[in-house]
């Protein structure tokens, strides 16, 4: 499911811990991860912090490695080397350049470098969904790939990679369409228009 352009992570004993997990829970992957050595992974639904660790699962599953957002003030001694360990990135919000700034000084320091985001939106019933996923894609220069947890199905689906747009309207109608094929785990706080 990986390929060489992608940025490799963990090994074979991980690899079967996140595939252990996966199955254990009854859920499986669906698709196929595109040869990308920089992109911005939109996951969502995200509907409660347990999101978090199947997504270290599927992670570990597919053996890449992948960034992603935390604040800065919960990188504290001990928690900072685990969430380092698995791909956090402080991010401090009162920074003059802002998140977005610091994100993508991020992707030109790096030449492989996959960050994962969970849209602003997703969690509760918020339309439209903030577009900060997608500002970092175009300032960054790199395509946005969506995945979805779907709770009906238990899959986690590696949907469509997408070319951001100058009008994000246009990106995220696209992002919606894929997102109405997902199933939330609470569908009465589904807000894909």
């Amino acid at each position: 499911m990986t390929h060489n352009s992608l940025p490799k992570g963990g090994n074979r004993f991980t690899a079967w811990i996140g595939c252990s997990v996966i199955k254990l829970v009854g859920w499986k992957i669906e698709g196929e991860l595109p040869p990308l050595s920089k992109c911005v992974i939109a996951v969502a639904p995200h509907t409660s912090n347990w999101d978090f660790f199947l997504g270290v699962a599927v992670l570990f599953a597919l053996k890449i490695k992948i960034k992603f957002l935390g604040k800065h003030s919960i990188f504290v001694p001990v928690v900072k080397h685990i969430l380092t360990w698995l791909g956090g990135i402080p991010v401090d919000r009162r920074s003059p350049h802002g998140i977005v700034g610091q994100v993508v000084e991020q992707f030109n320091q790096h030449d492989k470098f996959i960050l994962a985001v969970a849209p602003e939106g997703t969690r509760s019933a918020i339309y439209p969904w903030k577009t900060g996923f997608l500002a970092i894609a175009a300032k960054a220069e790199v395509p946005v790939l969506l995945i979805g947890f779907d709770f009906e199905k238990k899959i986690v689906v590696i949907g469509p990679c997408l070319q951001v747009e100058k009008n994000f309207d246009d990106t995220m109608r696209e992002v919606y369409a894929f997102y109405r094929t997902i199933q939330p785990k609470y569908p009465a706080k589904s807000i894909y228009k």
